[in-house]
Order: C-alpha cells, then structure tokens, then sequence
C-alpha cells in the first residue's frame, strides 16, 4: 500500500518530504523494522520511540510517524497522537478486519477470563471457528499463542485480527481491560456485544480513584457505536446486580440485555445449590426455564455463566448449545482449580488477586468446607498498596489460617509490602512466611483430613518477578510436589 493512500485514513497532516513510498508493514518497535516498513513512535511509559528514529531508518524505514518534529532522510509525517494514529493507520491496514467478525469484548474487575472462555466455547458449540484473547492466552481455532497483556496494543490487535480472517474465523470474544480502554488499544474495534462483569477495587495504583477505574470501563459501552443497523444489531450485557451498570445504561445506545441473581433481570439463576463438586441452579431466561448442573463451583462462577449465557443468545447460540457447554465445560486454568494428587483434603489455586475476588473465593469455600480453611495470599509490588491491607482483612475473617507470603514483589520489598498487608490486622491471626515455596509446603503439612487450602493471586501464573528476574513458579505444580512430598514422608 502506497504512504499516502494508507495516510488517508487521518486528517491531512504534512509529509517532509512528499514522497510515496511503498508501505509493507507498519511497526511500533524499532527492532521489528526491515525494508518498507513505516515506523510509528510511541511514546511509552519506559520507552520514547522517538529516540529509536535512526536505528529504524538504517533497518529500511520507508517512512516516520512522528509527534515532533525530527531530524530524518525519509518521509516524517507529523501528527498530534502518534497512539490515536496507529489505531486507525493499523485498522485500515489490515483492511478492517472487525468488520468481517463479530466481535464480543468483556470487562470488568473479575471475571473476565473465565467469562471469555464460557463464551468461547458456547460458539464453538454452535459451530464457529473462533478467536480468544485474553490474560491467559490468546488462540485462533485451536492454535494457541502467548500474550504480554491482557489486552494487546492497537497494531498488534488489528494485525490479529486480519490473522484470524485469514484463518476462516467467524466470532472473536475478547478480554478488554481498563489500561486497554484508557490508552485506546481498542479504537477502531467493531464490537457487537460488550460484556460487564462487576466492578469493584484494583488498578487504583493507574487509575487513581474508583470514578476514574469505573470511566476507564464506561467507555467500551460508550463506544459500542451510536446508531441503529438493523443488519448489524449491538447488545451491551450488564450485570444487574452490580449498580455500576446502571451508568453503563445511560452511556450507551445498545440495546441492553441484563443478567442477576438478586435483582430482576433478562436471564437469571434462581435455587442455587453448592457442593465441593460442582454447582446446580435453574436458569432462567426469555426462551426457556432449564435445570442445569455444571462442574464449576461457587456463586461468582453462577454470574459468569449468566453473562456468557446472555452474550451468546443475543449472539444467536440457541440455548440448547449454551446448556451443553454449561454442563460439560471443565473450567478454566488457575480459576479455582482443584490440585488433585491424591490427598484427603482440598488444594485450590485461584487467581483472587482483589479484596472482592479473593472475599468470592473464600465464601465459596465457607460453603462446603468440612475442615479448617487455609488462606496463602499476597500482594504484587509495583501495584496498587491501598488493597494490601484489605486483602488480609479478608483472609483473617474468613480462613482459620491466614498465610501471607510474597506475590510477584517486582521491585518493592517483599517484607516491606508484607507489612502493608499485616498493617490492617492484629498480630497472632495470621502468619508470615515470605518465601511463597514454603509458604505452600507448610500448609499442605499441616492439612488434615477434609481441610481446604485455598492458593490465592497467581492463578494460571507460570512465573515470580522477584526484582528484575522472572523466575519459574506454578502454585500448581508446587503444590502437587509438597503433596507428594508429605505422601512419601512424615506430616509435620
């Protein structure tokens, strides 16, 4: 594609020179530049692109995308937001690619994961061929990738996208965080459906305050378009018990489907029924009253549910497909999943890394636990300190053993976020064993018969950021081998 008939996509800012090179692919990283590349600078939080301009002309740069003016012997294009303007530069691009799928994004504080991978499956069952995108992968059919955020950049999302085109893909579900929605990764993303799951305490370390996190999420209903194509309906899906959503109702023009428990709704769960098993409950919605059972647990799980079920029927999933998933899926890596070595009590690892979420878990757990309830949580460095002492608020009320211990630290202390946590509770109900390793292996040697430990923070984590490295750790795998361990030996 030509420069100046991919700038057409912007408002006419000027070319120095005004040459019209052949444009092969745009990059945002300097080191991905080769031959006929156009190189936008992004100025990042660590990174100025800018600086980079050089080492990208010399690698084959056709062209700059720059926010000032620079000194270069190719084309600079200077334009007032270099991130507004790969949004669009990587939309038409890649010809648009939203516009050829339909497209479900789901937000909110917890929930999203396990949410985007019910929904997943649901339209795999009605026969599509999907893409996920999300915090613990992201696939195109059945081929799996890695992914550095939660939600990718603006040009890694669009060049996705076309990906998933060309692989015959047909509906696309998708994690959208708020980070992704403040800095406008999501600009020129087609959604059909838009999902809320809940709001409430996390990223306040970004987003300052609550108002501010709640705005951050407000805008992917606000920009679920602001007209009404018949041929192309959109739904906005709103968890009626959550009253945040009742701003998200003002703030789009969607058609609103809502989804509760406690409060009436478009599709509701109403005589839920626990067990350490599985969950049961009558789902209700406007085609039909179905008994089902299903093999995730907890009442948090029940909404997640509720909110794929009302994404995927106004997505035209009947409900018979919808039912199936319901109550065959198996869950969802490190989301309350069950660490089965074949021990007499319980070993859950969850990614509860919220006061809300973390609180979700441990009532689940309240629900069929027959023994003492084992609590190992921390708190990530570099994150937001206000939910330290918060997080071990709630482990203190609701385990008969709080265990606090490390959680990613990065580049803080790990004592030292470790006091911020103990600040909100007294002395003598907890304890304190930074190394997270031992912290793991002390609670399953103490367990006894019918007991629950609940793992908490990392979920499907692989990894532990301990200052600048990133070492292996799975709580997963941990503890299957303290289990193991204590099986081959002497419980302490």
């Amino acid at each position: 594609m030509k420069l100046h008939t991919l700038l057409s996509c912007l408002h006419d800012f000027p070319i120095v020179p005004e040459d019209n090179p052949e444009i092969i692919s745009i990059e945002m990283d300097s080191r991905q530049v080769k031959e006929g590349s156009l190189f936008v600078c992004i100025s990042g939080f660590t990174v100025d692109g800018h600086d980079f301009i050089q080492q990208a002309a010399a690698q084959g740069a056709a062209a700059i995308v720059a926010e000032r003016p620079v000194q270069a012997d190719i084309p600079v294009v200077l334009v007032n937001d270099t991130s507004r303007a790969l949004a669009a530069l990587a939309d038409y691009f890649y010809d648009q690619p939203t516009h050829k799928l339909h497209l479900i994004g789901v937000t909110g504080t917890n929930g999203k994961t396990t949410t985007s991978h019910i929904i997943n499956e649901m339209l795999r069952e009605h026969g599509h061929k999907t893409g996920l995108i999300g915090t613990i992968n992201m696939k195109i059919g059945d081929e799996t990738f890695e992914v550095k955020n939660t939600t990718p950049d603006a040009l890694t999302l669009q060049k996705t996208f076309h990906q998933m085109i060309e692989r015959d893909v047909t509906a696309t579900v998708m994690e959208v965080s708020s980070h992704a929605l403040h800095l406008g990764r999501v600009h020129g993303c087609e959604y059909d459906v838009a999902v809320f799951t809940n709001l409430t305490q996390d990223h306040l370390d970004y987003h300052r305050t609550m108002e501010e996190y709640k705005h951050a999420k407000g805008l992917l209903f606000a920009q679920l378009g602001n007209s009404y194509h018949h041929n192309r309906m959109k739904y906005a899906v709103l968890n009626n018990d959550d009253l945040v959503s009742e701003d998200f109702k003002i703030a789009t023009q969607a058609t609103v489907i809502t989804y509760g428990i406690d409060t009436k709704s478009d599709i509701m769960a109403t005589d839920i029924e626990m067990t350490s098993a599985g969950t049961s409950f009558t789902l209700v919605t406007p085609q039909d009253t179905v008994k089902v059972t299903m093999k995730l647990i907890g009442k948090f799980n029940v909404y997640n549910i509720l909110a794929a079920t009302a994404a995927c029927l106004v997505s035209n999933v009947p409900l018979s497909a919808i039912v199936h998933v319901i109550q065959t899926m198996p869950g969802v890596s490190g989301r309350f999943e069950v660490v089965d070595a074949g021990q007499a009590f319980a070993v859950i690892v969850d990614y509860s890394h919220t006061p809300d979420s973390l609180e979700n878990a441990l009532q689940t757990i309240a629900q069929f636990a027959k023994g003492k309830t084992y609590c190992i949580v921390g708190c990530g460095g570099d994150r937001d300190r206000t939910k330290r002492p918060l997080m071990a608020q709630i482990a203190v009320q609701y385990a008969d053993s709080a265990i606090f211990t490390s959680d990613n630290p990065r580049s803080e202390n790990p004592e030292a976020i470790l006091q911020d946590m103990t600040a909100g509770v007294t002395e003598g109900q907890y304890e304190v064993i930074v190394d997270r390793k031992q912290a793991i292996e002390h609670a399953v040697a103490q367990a006894s018969d019918e007991d629950v430990i609940l793992i908490a923070g990392k979920g499907h984590e692989t990894y532990q950021i301990i200052g600048m490295e990133v070492l292996d750790f799975d709580d997963r795998l941990v503890a299957k081998a303290a289990i193991e361990k204590r099986s081959g030996g002497t419980r302490n």
